[in-house]
């Protein structure tokens, strides 16, 4: 089944044409990247915190086969990257969704250099792909701490147990 292409979700080429515009008119961009697989409350959090740092945000989706490729568990992802864009895509606090085949999001960053690269509260800032080429660019890195109980991998644990009960 093919899900319906919102009109915020662009390949790389795309961005490029779309952000020369907001460039221009000096508005700052934040990025951050992820699977969101299931989305929970705690990627809610995170993604709006995220969306208060600058005035365009955009969201990198790891494609299914890069998401195969991280291990996360066997049964990843569970939702198809078209579906997890597009429900990323419907949040009002994103503004657009970039999906990137590549086992990081480098070239992507590199292709935006956004003004703020943001990852989650378990990196540490020299971890964080990308952070050397956005502050070489006059760009900042930050991380955002998760709430707390929320973890899509405790969710599918939940979801397991259930069915095995």
């Amino acid at each position: 089944m093919n899900v319906p292409k919102p009109l915020n979700i662009w390949s790389s080429q795309e961005i490029l044409e779309h952000l020369s515009p907001i460039k221009a008119a000096g508005k700052s961009i934040v990025f951050t990247n992820g699977v969101f697989d299931i989305l929970h409350a705690g990627h809610v959090h995170y993604l709006e915190k995220t969306a208060e740092l600058a005035d365009f945000f955009i969201v990198g989706i790891n494609s299914d086969q890069s998401v195969y490729r991280l291990n996360k568990s066997p049964a990843r992802p569970l939702q198809s990257q078209d579906s997890r864009a597009a429900v990323m895509a419907a949040l009002r606090c994103v503004d657009a969704v970039v999906i990137f085949d590549q086992d990081t999001p480098k070239e992507l960053i590199e292709c935006i250099t956004p003004n703020v690269l943001v990852k989650g509260g378990d990196y540490q800032i020299s971890e964080i792909v990308g952070a050397d080429w956005v502050t070489q660019h006059g760009g900042s890195v930050c991380t955002i701490e998760f709430l707390p109980g929320y973890s899509t991998t405790n969710i599918e644990r939940k979801i397991i147990d259930t069915f095995r009960s």
